[in-house]
């Protein structure tokens, strides 16, 4: 139901295949295909999203990687600055323990960042970030090179996941660290493309389920009776309305359709669906096959492992509530 996916995405996916977990070949995935990737809301979404969840099929490792990069492309892109080459994160999380303030430097426009931030996937390894900091009162964007000698990150110790576990996340301290503007204050929050950006790591979970199901088909193959098959259909139900809601979105991005509040309520919806199709899947697929797999099959464990973390970007009850919140107060508003 997605677009056809463009030729040069081939040899991404293959290569993809191939990585394991290994963040160094990701990153070169990322940052020699990250480019090319169509940017969402530009008659190709449905492309863009296609070629996320293809290579999340293969390896949701290289997909976190690609996926954080392209967004970061696609952010700077909306904003309409040009991203200097190299890899990008996107550091966004926020936590009581932690604060990162944006205060003006010496010179015309110049920004200097100064505290912590949590939560920052391989800035160890990755060059530039776009990260918010609290400006006044508002949280506010910028880009800021890693390589910077005020940039200090503190060891992945404390990583301790069994899904994504190469994809270590940890704090990040910045001292006086010089960063740039990107859109003013409260921009990242409210444009466009943050709800854009969220169905596409939705994308990455699609695909990820899709290789579960990949392996529970092949199992099935042999199998005979009735069960094989109900469990064979039970994720195949899942995974097509999942894609069917992946691409309707893709129509409306396309068409105009998910800006304000209708696109935020486009992205709670379809990540909804298919963050309930990947679990869906995940507990099917361990009905059908057994711990044997889970115990002996490298591959699939590593798969399951990384999509039950993966799809925790997902916030369940808390999400739902949102988007029950978001309906409730759209019929206020059509009544």
């Amino acid at each position: 139901m997605l677009a056809d996916r463009p030729g040069w995405a081939a040899p991404l996916v293959a290569a993809a295949g191939l990585a394991d977990e290994d963040i160094p070949a990701a990153l070169q995935l990322a940052a020699q295909y990250g480019r090319q990737l169509p940017l969402p809301g530009g008659g190709q979404s449905a492309g863009r999203w296609a070629v996320l969840a293809d290579v999340a099929r293969q390896n949701l490792t290289v997909a976190r990687v690609l996926e954080a990069h392209s967004d970061a492309l696609a952010i700077l892109a909306e904003a309409g600055q040009d991203a200097p080459d190299g890899t990008w994160g996107v550091f966004a999380a926020e936590s009581a323990q932690h604060r990162l303030l944006a205060a003006p430097g010496p010179g015309p426009g110049q920004v200097l960042l100064t505290g912590v931030k949590p939560w920052c996937s391989l800035a160890g390894q990755l060059d530039s970030a776009l990260v918010t900091a609290h400006a006044g009162q508002e949280r506010q964007l910028f880009r800021v090179s890693l390589r910077h000698p005020s940039v200090t990150v503190d060891p992945p110790g404390a990583w301790v996941a069994r899904g994504l576990r190469t994809v270590t996340s940890q704090p990040v301290r910045f001292d006086a660290t010089p960063a740039a503007a990107v859109g003013g204050p409260g921009w990242y929050l409210t444009r466009p493309g943050f709800a854009w950006g969220a169905i596409g790591v939705a994308a990455c979970w699609l695909g990820g389920a899709r290789g579960l199901q990949d392996t529970l088909l092949r199992a099935s193959a042999g199998r005979e009776g009735e069960l094989a098959a109900l469990h064979a259909g039970i994720v195949d139900a899942a995974l097509y309305a999942a894609e069917a809601a992946l691409a309707s979105a893709a129509c409306d991005l396309d068409a105009g359709r998910a800006d304000g509040r209708d696109g935020d309520l486009l992205a709670l919806r379809v990540r909804a669906v298919i963050a309930e199709a990947a679990e869906q899947t995940i507990r099917q697929v361990g009905h059908a096959l057994g711990p044997a797999p889970l115990a002996f099959d490298e591959e699939h464990a590593r798969r399951v492992a990384d999509l039950e973390l993966y799809v925790r970007q997902h916030h369940a009850e808390r999400d739902l509530a949102r988007l029950g919140a978001a309906v409730i107060a759209r019929g206020q508003d059509a009544g």
